[in-house]
């Protein structure tokens, strides 16, 4: 069927890196339902106030309810909330403090070559990845003091990386070029081995501050690492390359995002805008790429195909048609991109293996519902680009704690969620023969459905989200919570008492239940909050954000055991302390309570950045938070001169660097409290 863009639906302002928006389908936008079912409880109300209160107010109160039921208690939010700031620091309330920890270039294995401007592709290889992002602290022995943090790292600022770039014109996407046009292949090589994953030993001592062990634990993973591809997909003709003829394996992952971890306590890295990374020659490009936002270029993000010297590691990022079959060039290689990425950080001998079952897109993460013995995982995953979708997986394989293992994401159902107007959901399955799903309508086979997970969710009905992010599940009341971080398609001309959010520059949270165990395919939503202003901005109970909660561009989520909801935001540089953003200023992290909606600003960071990533040890008295791409905002004429936006977190005259951040109660207690 052909498939036209809706007229007036345009992409808001994408951040450094995101997606374009790929998805022509004519599939319902969640705004529009969203609408739809303000209108029902707000009929010719008028002003946006009443409208956006309207609904959030009127809602059936199901998290409480529930929570009422089984006698979940509401988490203790007791600090005092800090203000707005627009400072090039990080600011945390009284009574916490803050170290920060493993900047990028950090050493962690190998002869620990220091961080430098000067240090090599093989360096990078042996120190902390550049962009932190999605994290965890996985215990030694149980230790809250001792563990292994892993860590994603999402992409990379070249300008910040390398000695020949001082004093060019570089904006925050640009590189070092040769004068034909190439790429200096160990600048290539550094870019590469900087993404990935990073585990590293840690450890607090006596004093209180924490330290990297030295330990055979420690490794990175990159762009270049060897991965096993395991699922459906696995060893079809979607996946065969140059590298891997029999379509069994392929090299290294990028733009990690978000992550999970599964409940046998192994480590999942998303993969997010990884689509940007090729080039791609052909006059026409099949829907396993159209559909993810590759078209017919000669460019790549990064150029990293155009290194010199022509390697393999770096042709395989130009995915032009070039030999006489797919096992002789790498048309395929970008159908080995758009998954989970399982790591298991206690054994550093074992293989990454990318789970194709959990469907092929722009991973923000995976959240997993608690695993219920005999019972079968579940999984949620956003696809994180506009207009795009949210997806489930249940195993077809119960949960058996003391066998379970990663091959149970190998076989089961990937469902795609639809919002219906009255507050109710439904997935539907993308499976063989289902919804539509067969070889009349162009989809062969169930490998065929997952190479092609946007297309299949668009053939089935499902509803475009206005850019699923983060996902968090309620520890007591098994509630689903996804950020949706923002959606300006609307103008203000298409503004009426149906549509009362034009532009919507701020975003929002939504939660559901499911109608029984996870496994349902039916469930009951409702919208958490609306981010924005005091004037636009709306808490659980359809009442103003004041000044302590005020908001934007929701992405990182994280419910801690206590049933705290942290909120991490991300606007991005290019309109982060300006104009209808001026008023949040640096991104922040703020903690909500789940049956209240009470809502406080915890942390704000420095200048350019975005907070992401949050994870406390299990006894929950030390939080790890990560600050990704400080200074980000600093333009090219700026950075030629010097005059870059921050220098966190060296300060002086220091390039700024992304780092973690460790915090901790001066009383020793337990954080968020």
């Amino acid at each position: 069927m052909n498939q036209l863009p809706l007229p007036g639906h345009v992409d808001p302002i994408l951040a450094a890196g995101d997606e374009p928006m790929s998805n022509a389908s004519r599939n319902a936008y969640f705004g529009d339902i969203l609408a739809a079912r303000m209108s029902r409880r707000t009929l010719l109300r008028g002003t946006l106030a009443a409208a956006v209160a309207g609904v959030m107010a009127t809602h059936l109160p199901i998290g409480r309810a529930l929570a009422a039921d089984i006698g979940a208690a509401a988490p203790s939010i007791d600090f005092k909330a800090i203000p707005v700031g627009t400072a090039d620091s990080v600011v945390v309330p009284e009574g916490y403090r803050v170290q920060t920890f493993i900047p990028w270039g950090t050493p962690i294995s190998g002869n620990m070559p220091a961080a430098s401007l000067e240090a090599s592709g093989e360096d990078q290889a042996h120190q902390v990845g550049s962009h932190h992002d999605g994290m965890h602290f996985f215990p030694l022995e149980g230790s809250s003091r001792d563990g292994l943090l892993v860590l994603n790292h999402e992409y990379v600022e070249p300008r910040f990386m390398h000695a020949a770039a001082r004093g060019l014109a570089l904006d925050s996407g640009a590189f070092p070029e040769q004068e034909d046009g190439s790429r200096d292949a160990d600048q290539v090589r550094k870019e590469i081995n900087a993404h990935g994953v990073t585990v590293v030993r840690v450890r607090q001592g006596d004093d209180g501050q924490w330290q990297v062990v030295e330990d055979p634990h420690n490794r990175r993973i990159t762009g270049l690492t060897p991965m096993r591809l395991a699922g459906p997909v696995a060893g079809t003709e979607h996946v065969v390359t140059k590298y891997s003829p029999d379509g069994s394996m392929t090299r290294g992952t990028l733009n990690n995002c978000a992550h999970g971890v599964t409940p046998w306590n192994t480590y999942l890295a998303a993969e997010e805008n990884w689509s940007g990374y090729f080039a791609n020659e052909d006059a026409e490009i099949d829907r396993r790429q159209a559909r993810y936002g590759i078209e017919t270029r000669s460019e790549g993000r990064y150029q990293w195909h155009k290194a010199e010297g022509g390697a393999d590691e770096f042709v395989r990022f130009d995915a032009t048609a070039r030999g006489a079959s797919p096992s002789e060039d790498y048309r395929n290689e970008p159908h080995g991109f758009g998954y989970m990425v399982e790591i298991d950080p206690y054994d550093p001998e074992s293989t990454p293996v990318k789970r194709t079952h959990l469907g092929r897109f722009a991973h923000e993460g995976v959240v997993f519902a608690p695993a219920v013995e005999g019972q079968p995982v579940v999984c949620y995953s956003g696809d994180d680009a506009r207009f795009e979708y949210i997806y489930k997986f249940v195993s077809a394989r119960p949960y058996e704690s003391a066998s379970a293992d990663g091959s149970l994401l190998d076989e089961g159902t990937l469902y795609v969620a639809r919002f219906n107007d009255d507050g109710s959901g439904e997935w539907l399955a993308l499976a063989p023969g289902e919804n539509g799903l067969t070889p009349e309508n162009g989809f062969d086979d169930l490998a065929d459905i997952l190479a092609n997970t946007r297309s299949a969710a668009d053939h089935v009905g499902a509803t475009k989200m206005d850019r699923p992010e983060w996902g968090a599940v309620d520890p007591a009341t098994g509630q689903v919570y996804f950020t949706l971080t923002n959606n300006t398609r609307r103008s203000e001309e298409q503004r009426n008492a149906a549509n009362p959010r034009a532009e919507n520059h701020f975003g929002h949270i939504i939660r559901w239940q499911e109608d029984g165990t996870h496994t349902a395919e039916d469930f009951q939503w409702e919208i958490f909050l609306l981010a924005g202003d005091r004037e636009a901005g709306r808490d659980l109970n359809g009442d103003p954000l004041d000044e302590d909660a005020i908001l934007a561009a929701p992405d990182g989520l994280w419910i801690d055991p206590d049933r705290r909801v942290w909120i991490q935001t991300d606007i991005s540089e290019s309109v982060v302390n300006s104009g209808i953003h001026e008023v949040f200023g640096n991104n922040q992290m703020l903690v909500a309570n789940p049956e209240t909606g009470e809502l406080k600003r915890f942390l704000t960071g420095p200048i350019g950045q975005e907070i992401t990533g949050v994870i406390t040890t299990p006894d929950q008295r030390t939080m790890f938070v990560n600050v990704q791409h400080p200074g980000a905002t600093t333009s090219a004429e700026a950075f030629a001169t010097g005059e870059l936006t921050s220098h966190w977190p060296d300060g002086g005259n220091a390039i700024p660097r992304s780092a973690t951040l460790v915090i901790t109660k001066e009383d020793g207690g337990i954080i968020g409290s």
